[in-house]
């Protein structure tokens, strides 16, 4: 059997383009802040999420593009960070810490509990567009397990008795 490979970006017809002229001038800005393009990468794929709200794949191509990377790259590299999405994420973005620490602390008990009252699992959005979940690995909070990072905000030993209060804080 002959294996035939296919670049899974390139394989769509192209899309409209969707970074802007001062994002790409804001790209351009950064670049020149590196010794090189690559080294650019993140910076970059961190400006377009919080401009687009996620990564999606047109964003991937003109990225490689302006920093004459291979579309595989840059898909890679938005592919192995957790803070990087390619889908669409709620207006809030809640982080359950799945560390040792937190594990041990009961994290599992707030993510069952978030996902009850969500009515979502980790990586979905709440249908009215206000909440995703996920899971992260480390929040650098191990003195304070269990913890959920809300958006920007860390919450330190959080119990499923606070969601309630800390979910209506986010969104107000």
């Amino acid at each position: 059997m002959v294996w035939e490979t296919q670049d899974r970006l390139t394989a769509e017809p192209a899309a409209k383009a969707v970074l802007d002229k001062k994002l790409k001038a804001d790209i351009k800005a950064l670049c020149k802040l590196y010794p090189n393009k690559q080294a650019a990468l993140l910076p970059i794929l961190h400006r377009v999420q919080a401009k687009r709200g996620h990564l999606p794949d047109q964003a991937l191509i003109e990225i490689a593009d302006l920093l004459e990377l291979s579309p595989a790259q840059v898909l890679d590299t938005a592919g192995f960070y957790d803070m990087y999405t390619r889908q669409k994420r709620g207006k809030h973005l809640i982080g359950v810490c799945e560390s040792l620490s937190c594990e041990l602390c009961g994290s599992g008990e707030i993510l069952k509990a978030l996902k009850k009252k969500l009515k979502i699992e980790p990586g979905q959005t709440t249908k009215d567009g206000k909440f995703t979940l996920i899971t992260m690995q480390c929040l650098g909070a191990c003195d304070y397990a269990p913890a959920v990072l809300i958006d920007e905000t860390l919450y330190k030993t959080v119990t499923a008795d606070q969601l309630d209060s800390i979910l209506q804080e986010a969104d107000k």
